[in-house]
């Protein structure tokens, strides 16, 4: 079955009252909302927000879909409204932060397809799974690699309380244990394109 087919017939399902129709849409599609709502520097509760008005949005619109399969899209611009609506309201409010979207940074998010957020949700999401299974230290290690601004390995040795010698050998098992988590295997199965440098482009960290 295509993936249009599948999202086609989950829609539809879900229309008709399925339940668990609706919930297979919302796991696959919660982390494409979640990831726009990031992008556009949401904090975590009105993130929430938008996620629950979008949903919100969507039951009342199943059965009136055009075109089923064109969900992930729609969901896309909703969410993108729905962001909007609250950036806008948060610089008019009275605890209003006078944070202002960069007409620029609006306009690239704007060309980004649906298709590409969802996968750089899924990666996101396969990523974090995979940093789970690393020991404490391991995350403590990655998390000050990419830390930002960068964290001199001067400080890295002395709050994690190994030699600056070894930072680079642990970050490498570190990498190694990750390309080979099974949430990245698969993902990298999955989308075995000119997408599938999973490994590169999520994990390649340079050594300060």
């Amino acid at each position: 079955m295509s993936d249009d087919q599948l999202v086609t017939d989950l829609v539809t399902q879900a229309g008709n009252g399925d339940s668990k129709a609706w919930d297979a849409l919302v796991e696959r599609y919660a982390p494409l909302i979640w990831s726009i709502c990031r992008r556009h520097r949401l904090a975590d509760a009105d993130a929430r927000d938008v996620g629950q008005n979008v949903w919100l949005r969507l039951v009342d619109q199943l059965g009136t879909l055009r075109d089923p399969a064109a969900l992930p899209g729609w969901l896309a611009t909703t969410t993108r409204r729905e962001c909007s609506r609250m950036l806008c309201a948060a610089t008019r409010g009275p605890l209003a932060t006078g944070y202002v979207p960069d007409p620029e940074t609006l306009a690239d998010e704007q060309a980004v397809t649906p298709e590409d957020e969802l996968l750089r949700a899924e990666r996101h999401a396969a990523l974090r799974e995979a940093l789970q299974d690393l020991p404490p230290q391991g995350q403590r290690l990655i998390a000050l690699l990419v830390a930002d601004p960068p964290v001199p390995y001067a400080q890295i040795s002395a709050r994690l309380g190994i030699p600056a010698g070894s930072i680079g050998p642990t970050r490498r098992r570190c990498l190694d244990k990750l390309r080979q988590h099974p949430a990245i295997t698969a993902l990298i199965l999955q989308k075995a394109k000119p997408r599938d440098d999973m490994s590169q482009a999520s994990l390649q960290w340079q050594d300060h």
